[in-house]
């Protein structure tokens, strides 16, 4: 592995409990690199999220996120790598009864922070990085959906990850508020973190152009090899 790559699954096989979704893949992210995996519902999307923060298990092959080997990676070692990966999800999952700030004091408490000022200067750190300097006392029912998706991305940049993982994150957005995470994304992937976005919204991938990863047929296929390279969407099924 070289030192620019911080993820690489060789020969891996994911499986749910009652069936196999990928079968023998080979995927390989560099630092600061910005991938689409995009695939039909059920294609083995998420499900390679989930292996990448080892909600499922590795059957097979060799992975390693960072420093951490995925098929030997122990229960306790697992909070270790999560604190290495940001992760964004399409609806959001903020606490409903709890202020911005203390949605994001929360993941701070919880991941071992104990001294408060740092805390606090922590979290209006990544509140201006996402643009949301002056709505850390909004309740999440205050914000528009596009705000709460900023919010998500403030969380999970919390503890500096190297790595971001993000399903689905705009879609339940308008196009003018995906366009505005999207940047967003990209300038995050800019500054040295590997994104990986799963998503379904094609007209993206046009506007957004990056490397892109099809899930089908229990497989990766490389649709393009340039990030500038925009891709044929007859191909995209």
């Amino acid at each position: 592995m070289s030192l620019d790559t911080i993820i690489k699954l060789k020969n891996v096989t994911i499986s749910h409990p009652d069936n196999v979704v990928l079968n023998s893949i080979d995927f390989e992210i560099a630092k600061g690199e910005f991938v689409y995996l995009i695939g039909k519902t059920g294609s083995g999307k998420s499900s390679l999220l989930k292996a990448l923060y080892s909600e499922l298990p590795i059957l097979y092959g060799t992975g390693t996120v960072g420093e951490f080997n995925l098929a030997k990676l122990k229960s306790k070692q697992v909070p270790y790598l999560r604190r290495k990966l940001g992760i964004v999800f399409q609806d959001f999952q903020l606490l409903i009864d709890r202020s911005v700030k203390e949605n994001l004091m929360f993941v701070l408490k919880a991941t071992g922070w104990k001294k408060k000022s740092l805390m606090e200067s922590r979290i209006q750190e990544v509140l201006e990085k996402v643009g949301l300097n002056y709505k850390e006392y909004k309740m999440p029912h205050e914000l528009s959906g596009g705000e709460q998706q900023r919010v998500v991305i403030a969380r999970a940049l919390l503890n500096d990850p190297e790595i971001i993982l993000a399903d689905e994150p705009t879609g339940n957005l308008d196009p003018e508020t995906s366009a505005g995470i999207m940047n967003l994304l990209f300038d995050i992937s800019k500054n040295g973190r590997a994104v990986i976005m799963a998503t379904h919204d094609y007209p993206l991938l046009k506007q957004f152009p990056a490397r892109t990863i099809k899930c089908v047929d229990g497989k990766l296929i490389e649709m393009n090899e340039g990030k500038e390279e925009v891709i044929d969407f007859e191909q995209l099924g």
